[in-house]
């Protein structure tokens, strides 16, 4: 059953530019693809690690930001790609071994201001980020003489990238290193004991979602052909992780549904209702009261007790001991 599902869904996705009506929806399409690789990087830390970030949109948009400087220097797309998650990951380094100084509250705060600090070189460093200008490249590439500049095949090459991260995240999850990076959130003291380097663990996870952060940062460049502090404010790293919680922590599909719902009202539910800053907030209230463990799970919860409330009990046989009789 699992795996008709997968096949549908993957036909489902293939075919987006085919049954959806308009270049607008699936510019969408894209968008949620890029949103749920940067909220399935966040997963990594905030659902399988127990480490909650708010600075993640700082290595979203060096990434970007490292992209533009590269490819606007006369580099070829290639090259911006290696160049741009080659930075991330440096980054992604630093941030981690400033961050993993803290646990809990510390490493919350921790996280947020360097994401402030990356928010204000950004806005203030005007010779190399230009400022609230931002900064515009010249294109989308064109892998293998293939170009990118149509909605139709971004979306595709988009969906390619995606799969591939979903793929290496299930492959993070079911691994012995995804086992004892939940181990180091369950445990961490007796992971310690058992000769378990915690910090070292950590410090890898946090790398490898920074890299997934920066391949999102990289195709949001490439999407929107320009890039500007609004990508690296706090707001950003919020809604992401907001991405991931109301989809489910933890888990594979969660933080794609949380990026499509937040990416589907932003873009199609604010051309209908003017308020839909609240109605998202709404929403958000709604998932945490009646599904706190996230929309994926809470769904799987709700189905199993509709299945079980519906199905019918079998009747007693003829002669079988009652209740009564034990």
């Amino acid at each position: 059953m699992k795996r008709l599902a997968l096949v549908v869904a993957l036909a489902l996705a293939a075919t987006v530019p085919l049954w959806v009506s308009g270049t607008y929806y699936v510019n969408i399409a894209s968008q949620i693809l890029f949103y749920a690789i940067f909220a399935l990087g966040i997963n990594v830390l905030a659902g399988y690690a127990g480490l909650v970030t708010l600075g993640h949109a700082g290595l979203f948009g060096i990434a970007a930001y490292a992209g533009a400087r590269i490819m606007n220097a006369g580099a070829g797309h290639l090259a911006v790609a290696a160049g741009a998650l080659a930075v991330t990951l440096v980054a992604a380094a630093v941030f981690a071994a400033l961050a993993l100084r803290g646990t809990g509250l510390g490493f919350v705060m921790i996280t947020v201001a360097l994401g402030q600090i990356v928010w204000g070189v950004a806005y203030r460093w005007i010779s190399i980020t230009g400022g609230d200008n931002g900064i515009s490249v010249r294109g989308r590439p064109s892998p293998l003489g293939l170009s990118l500049a149509a909605p139709t095949a971004f979306y595709w090459a988009t969906l390619v990238v995606f799969l591939v991260a979903v793929v290496s995240m299930a492959i993070f999850a079911a691994s012995p290193f995804g086992a004892s990076v939940c181990g180091t959130r369950d445990q961490p003291r007796r992971m310690n004991a058992l000769g378990y380097h915690v910090w070292m663990i950590r410090f890898l996870a946090f790398v490898f979602s920074g890299f997934w952060s920066g391949v999102a940062g990289l195709l949001f460049l490439y999407y929107n052909q320009f890039v500007s502090p609004q990508a690296v404010a706090l707001t950003a790293s919020a809604e992401a992780l907001l991405m991931v919680i109301s989809g489910g922590t933890g888990t594979l599909l969660g933080p794609i549904a949380g990026a499509a719902l937040v990416v589907i009202m932003k873009n199609v539910a604010s051309a209908y209702i003017e308020r839909w800053n609240f109605v998202l907030g709404a929403i958000f209230v709604v998932i945490v009261v009646f599904m706190p463990e996230g929309l994926v799970p809470g769904t799987a919860r709700l189905g199993r007790w509709a299945l079980a409330a519906v199905r019918p009990r079998a009747a007693p046989r003829l002669g079988a001991p009652g209740p009564e009789d034990a």
